[in-house]
């Protein structure tokens, strides 16, 4: 097997940059494996956007190693941005133009002939659900279109490596979640996905791992179940007909631990709907970025999630 195929997608270590004397990124390690779909979430201000800027050539590191589809980025940025495709988080889209019309431009900018640029357009618009609106301008397409039609033009020349700097933000819950589907598809051909977001629910969905930056470091990294399992069992809660929560008691998920908690709810003498919640995304970073990082603190009564809970071990990084 050669190393193109063995070797990451990408691969960072020690990772530092700051602008003045402000530390954006602290040495951070990740490695994302070929064909993986890797999330990086963060507060704002965490450095996630900086991280891909590094990534993707547009700003280099002060300090640590990037290399990504096994080119480093500092050494070799002209042959990195060759094998890359970068999705930012406003659609690159020129809307006085048709779909057709955009895509044939990239790709007649990208050297491909007249000819050879409209079989990929046509192409394109197939893959990315844009048929019937080919012909119309940009403007007039929904914010779903545009972002279609954005990811599109990154795949004009096919990347090894697509990088999405949260690529759903301001779309609306149908057009999110067909992007997602759009998203999942490419990885499911091969091409290697890193996202950043804000929708903890985009990243459990999409994500095959994910890694949490918080104040310039990666604090945690593994797949939504490892994150999910760093903050404990599950919690029994109490909650009176309107829904509101009366009562919540921490449980190991066993069954044992269950009836524990039952019994503490029942001696409380509260009356009302019992609910057993599990640990969601939003509970794993609101305890990790929290401010003492606490965990039990940080809890939400009101993110549970009903997905079985996992035994892996999360790994985790400082």
């Amino acid at each position: 097997m050669s190393d193109s195929i063995t070797q990451p997608a990408i691969d960072v270590r020690g990772l530092r940059k700051a602008f003045g004397r402000q530390i954006i990124l602290d040495g951070i390690d990740l490695t994302v494996a070929r064909g993986e779909v890797f999330a990086l979430l963060g507060p704002n201000g965490a450095g996630k956007t900086t991280t891909i800027n590094v990534l993707t050539t547009l700003i280099r590191p002060d300090a640590g190693t990037a290399s990504v589809a096994g080119i480093d980025v500092a050494h070799a940025p002209d042959e990195v941005k060759r094998r890359i495709s970068l999705t930012g988080q406003a659609a690159a889209v020129d809307e006085v133009l048709t779909g057709t019309e955009n895509l044939v431009m990239l790709g007649r900018l990208s050297g491909l002939s007249r000819a050879a640029a409209r079989v990929r357009a046509t192409q394109l618009l197939e893959r990315f659900a844009l048929t019937d609106a080919a012909a119309k301008r940009v403007g007039a397409y929904s914010g779903g279109m545009r972002r279609r039609l954005d990811l599109a033009l990154s795949f004009v020349v096919a990347p090894e490596v697509l990088f999405l700097d949260e690529p759903t933000t301001g779309l609306d819950t149908r057009s999110r979640r067909e992007l997602w589907d759009v998203i999942r598809s490419l990885a499911d051909a091969g091409t290697t996905v890193f996202l950043t977001t804000q929708y903890l629910e985009e990243a459990d969905h999409l994500a095959d791992r994910i890694a949490v930056l918080h104040e310039g470091r990666i604090v945690a990294i593994g797949t939504a179940a490892q994150l999910k399992s760093r903050i404990g069992g599950d919690t029994v809660e109490l909650h009176d007909e309107h829904g509101v929560l009366l009562h919540e008691e921490p449980t190991d998920g066993s069954v044992s631990g269950l009836r524990r908690a039952l019994d503490v709810l029942d001696e409380s003498g509260a009356q009302g709907v019992v609910v057993l919640r599990r640990p969601s995304l939003d509970d794993v970073f609101l305890a990790l970025t929290s401010p003492d990082d606490s965990g039990a603190s940080a809890r939400r009564p009101d993110a549970g999630s009903s997905t079985p809970m996992t035994s892996s071990v999360l790994e985790e990084t400082s």
